[in-house]
């Protein structure tokens, strides 16, 4: 080895020790991690849940609900399975013993993440899963009577399952596991405002490395590394000048330029808790349009969020948002330039899931709904703007999550 390639070493060594990776920018090698102070769910908040589910279940003359192992199966019972072609399911009844159907050669891992119910059935290769889940629900005494399928539920499982049950009538699950899910409790909302705290430092870091001629691609790396450096994955939609129009980002090649719209959107989970926030700022000099519809964005969130109150509708949250986009002459509806899209979408173990801020949804706003506020402005060929913020609802009204933009050239308040 050569006297310049120990040397490198022994630099890479010194940068290591002094808690610095090469090629990370400054902002980014500043974060910490904030791992502390995390609460996971309670083994006994998970049996309350479960109960709650089983009134439900009365109420709607539900007599079994099944899940795949998706984010209602982690919601009740702290299992996660990865959907494949072979069916791995849980029967959850009204009355009785929750009840697993796992794949026989994948028992042994089945049984370290199972952490409620013992009665787990398994199926051979050349075996029926869905004889195994009819044969659940007779021995539950459901031979008659509803079964709610959850909405992730596939339909070749659904499928399987009629044929093998066909007496009974199958109807949705939302009544039960949206009617759970909906409302979170204060643990839940701990987690979410610690993702939301976690997704801010690292948009603050992510931000400070902006530079001329970058690639939107450059600093969706960045974002990256500020996750890890914070202690957790994730990723985030960039987008820069006209493509930030895109409500959901382009996939064309970018570059910075000066005076380029900025758009990044995303957030981490802690726990399976979603945190989502959108930061739209201007790299360099804003001109007066870009202020003019960015102060016109933070005027619709700010209608959105005073509209929010115990007891108000979902859609009259949406209409006060829309209805300050649409006095300045955009629009009208879903048109564009304007608003192409609902002012906000529920949020919590899924990034969206029930309910949405949209016309048409009469739902009552109610303590421990959470939703983000989102009533982007999109003008194609030219720029686009969101702030997004998310927010949860208290018996006195709604509370933000994260601390909105103060201004265009103030991303953090």
């Amino acid at each position: 080895m050569c006297a310049l390639n120990r040397r490198s070493l022994l630099g890479l060594a010194a940068i290591a020790a002094a808690g610095q990776t090469p090629g990370v920018p400054e902002p980014i090698r500043r974060l910490r991690p904030m791992t502390d102070g995390i609460v996971p769910i309670s083994k006994a908040e998970r049996m309350g849940r479960m109960e709650k589910a089983r009134r439900l279940m009365r109420e709607n003359k539900i007599d079994a609900i099944f899940l795949e192992g998706a984010s209602s199966m982690f919601y009740f019972t702290g299992t996660r399975w990865g959907a494949s072609e072979r069916t791995f399911g849980l029967v959850f009844p009204a009355k009785g013993e929750l009840a697993w159907v796992v794949p026989a050669f994948e028992e042994a891992r089945a049984r370290e993440v199972i952490g409620f119910g013992t009665d787990i059935r398994v199926w051979e290769e050349d075996e029926s899963p869905y004889k195994k889940i009819a044969g659940i629900l007779k021995d539950r005494g459901v031979t008659s009577g509803r079964v709610g399928i959850e909405e992730r539920v596939r339909f070749f499982v659904f499928d399987g399952i009629r044929k093998e049950a066909p007496g009974l009538e199958y109807v949705s699950a939302d009544p039960v596991t949206a009617g759970c899910r909906m409302y979170k409790s204060p643990a839940e909302i701990a987690l979410m405002q610690h993702a939301n705290d976690v997704t801010i430092a690292a948009y603050r870091a992510a931000l400070a490395t902006l530079k001329e001629g970058m690639t939107e691609t450059d600093l969706r790396n960045n974002m990256t590394s500020a996750y890890r450096a914070l202690g957790f994955n994730g990723a985030a939609l960039v987008s820069f000048g006209k493509y930030t129009a895109f409500p959901h980002g382009s996939i064309t090649p970018q570059k910075l330029r000066e005076g380029d719209v900025v758009q990044i959107d995303d957030g981490v989970s802690v726990e399976g808790y979603q945190a989502d926030i959108t930061r739209t700022v201007v790299y360099g000099k804003h001109t007066a349009r870009q202020k003019q519809i960015w102060d016109l964005e933070r005027k619709a969130q700010d209608a959105a969020f005073a509209a929010a109150k115990t007891g108000a509708t979902c859609e009259s949250v949406d209409a006060a948002a829309r209805k300050v986009i649409t006095d300045a002459g955009f629009g009208p509806d879903y048109k564009v330039p304007g608003l192409p899209h609902r002012t906000g979408h529920g949020i919590g173990l899924d990034g969206h899931e029930w309910t949405n801020l949209v016309r048409g949804n009469k739902t009552k706003l109610a303590a421990g709904m959470c939703f983000s506020d989102e009533p982007m402005i999109t003008i194609y060929g030219e720029f686009g703007i969101r702030l997004e913020d998310c927010f949860y609802m208290t018996a006195d009204g709604a509370r933000f999550f994260s601390k909105q933009s103060p201004a265009i050239d103030q991303p953090f308040g």
